[in-house]
C-alpha cells in the first residue's frame, strides 16, 4: 500500500486528477463549479480560500525547506561558485519568458493582458522532476540542475507574487508587515531557545506571519517562507534536492518529512480549485503564456547557462550542453505556481481562465522533451 501511495505522489497523480475533474466539472456544469468554489466550505471560508490562502502556505513552506537546505554546506547552492551556472540558468528562465510575453503582447495582445508577464516565470517542480527522470534517468546531474532551477525560479515567483500582484481593490498597508517581522523575531528566539518541535514555529510564528501578510493585503500563502529558515536544521546537507536523508532528524527535516505527503495529495484540492477553466475561455493570453513558457524558458535557460559556462562557471560534471537545452525545454512546464500566479494577475475571470489554460497546456513541454531526448539519443543514467 505504501509503495502505491509513493507511486501516486511521484507521478503527480493527485495534481493531474484535480485538473481533470476541475476541467470536466467547469465545462459540464460551470455554475455548479463556481458555486462549489465560492460558497462557504469550512465555516465561513470558501473552498477557494482554503486551497489558495491556507493549503498553499504549506506548499510554499515545503519549497522553503528545499531552498534553506540547498544553502547549507554540502547543499546544491553551496559553495556559491558551484551554484553560479544553475542560478544564471534560473535568471534566464525568468527573464526569457518575461521578454517573450511582453514582446508578443505588444505585437498581438492588448494593454489589459500586460499584467500576465509573471505567469510564465514559474516551473512546476513535481512535473519537471518526473519528466527529467524519464529523459535523463535518476543519476544524470541534469536532474539536480533542473530541480535546483525549478526551486529557485519558484522562489523568485514568490517574490513576484508578493511585490507585483497585490489586490488592486485593497491598497497595501505595509505597517502590518511589522507583524510578519515580529513573527520572524519570535521564530529566531525559539531557535535560540533550542525549541525542537516545529509546532510552535508554525502555530505562533506562522499565524503571526500569515496575519501580517493578510492584513497588509499581500498574499498570505507566503507566510511560512519567512519562518521556515529559522527551524533548527542539520549543520550540513548530504543529499540533493527532494532526496530523503534518513540520517537527518532535525526539526526542519521532520517538518518536511511529516507534511510532504499531505502537500503532495493536497495538490488535488489546489488544482480542483484553480484548474476549472472552460474551453471557450481560450484566447490571446493563452497563447502568450504558452509561447512564453515553451520558447522563453528554453532560450533563456540555455543562453544564460551557456554564458555562465563561457565565463568560467561550468555545468555540473557529466552534464552536456544538449542536456542543458533539454532541461530548458522541461522547465517550460508551468502548471502549479503558474496557475497560482494567473489567479493573482487577472481579476477578470475570463482572462484569468484563458491564462490558466496556457499554464496547463504547458505540459506539452514535458512531452516535447521526451521526444527530443529520444531523437537526440540522450543516454539515461541510473
Amino acid at each position: 500500500m505504501k509503495h502505491r501511495l509513493n507511486l501516486l505522489r511521484e507521478f503527480s497523480i493527485p495534481l493531474l486528477a484535480g485538473v481533470v475533474v476541475a476541467i470536466v466539472w467547469a465545462n459540464l456544469d460551470p455554475a455548479g463549479y463556481r458555486d462549489f468554489n465560492t460558497t462557504p466550505f469550512l465555516g465561513k471560508l470558501s473552498f477557494h480560500f482554503v486551497a489558495n490562502e491556507l493549503f498553499m502556505v504549506l506548499f510554499f513552506g515545503i519549497a522553503a525547506v528545499e531552498i534553506t537546505q540547498s544553502f547549507l554546506p554540502g547543499g546544491d547552492l553551496s559553495p556559491i561558485s558551484k551554484a553560479v551556472n544553475p542560478l544564471m540558468g534560473t535568471l534566464g528562465g525568468v527573464i526569457g519568458p518575461v521578454v517573450v510575453y511582453l514582446s508578443l503582447n505588444t505585437a498581438i495582445g492588448a494593454p489589459e493582458l500586460r499584467n500576465g508577464w509573471g505567469i510564465p516565470t514559474a516551473t512546476d517542480i513535481a512535473l519537471a522532476w518526473l519528466a527529467a527522470r524519464a529523459v535523463f534517468g535518476a543519476a544524470n546531474p541534469a536532474v539536480s540542475y533542473l530541480l535546483l532551477l525549478a526551486v529557485a525560479d519558484d522562489a523568485i515567483g514568490l517574490g513576484i507574487i508578493a511585490i507585483f500582484y497585490p489586490n488592486p481593490n485593497l491598497p497595501t498597508e505595509p505597517l502590518w508587515l511589522l507583524l510578519t517581522g515580529a513573527a520572524m523575531a519570535v521564530a529566531y528566539l525559539m531557535r535560540r531557545g533550542n525549541l525542537r518541535s516545529y509546532w510552535p514555529y508554525l502555530l505562533v510564528g506562522g499565524t503571526m506571519s500569515w496575519t501580517g501578510l493578510h492584513n497588509a493585503h499581500l498574499h498570505p500563502a507566503l507566510a511560512l517562507v519567512f519562518i521556515i529558515p529559522f527551524l533548527p536544521h542539520a549543520k550540513a546537507e548530504h543529499k540533493h534536492l527532494f532526496e530523503a536523508d534518513p540520517g537527518d532528524h532535525s526539526t526542519l527535516a521532520r517538518f518536511e518529512h511529516e507534511w510532504k505527503v499531505f502537500v503532495d495529495f493536497g495538490l488535488f484540492m489546489f488544482s480542483l480549485s484553480n484548474a476549472g477553466v472552460q474551453f471557450s475561455s481560450m484566447g490571446t493570453v493563452t497563447f502568450l503564456v504558452l509561447a512564453s513558457l515553451l520558447a522563453g524558458k528554453t532560450c533563456g535557460i540555455f543562453c544564460f547557462g551557456w554564458l555562465a559556462a563561457r565565463l568560467g562557471f561550468g555545468l555540473p560534471r557529466g552534464m552536456k550542453q544538449l542536456d542543458l537545452l533539454i532541461a530548458g525545454v522541461i522547465a517550460g512546464t508551468g502548471f502549479t505556481v503558474a496557475l497560482f500566479v494567473a489567479g493573482e494577475a487577472f481579476r477578470d475571470p475570463m482572462i484569468a481562465g484563458a491564462a490558466k489554460m496556457g499554464a496547463m497546456l504547458s505540459i506539452i513541454a514535458a512531452l516535447a522533451a521526451l521526444v527530443l531526448g529520444k531523437l537526440a539519443g540522450v543516454e539515461k543514467k541510473f
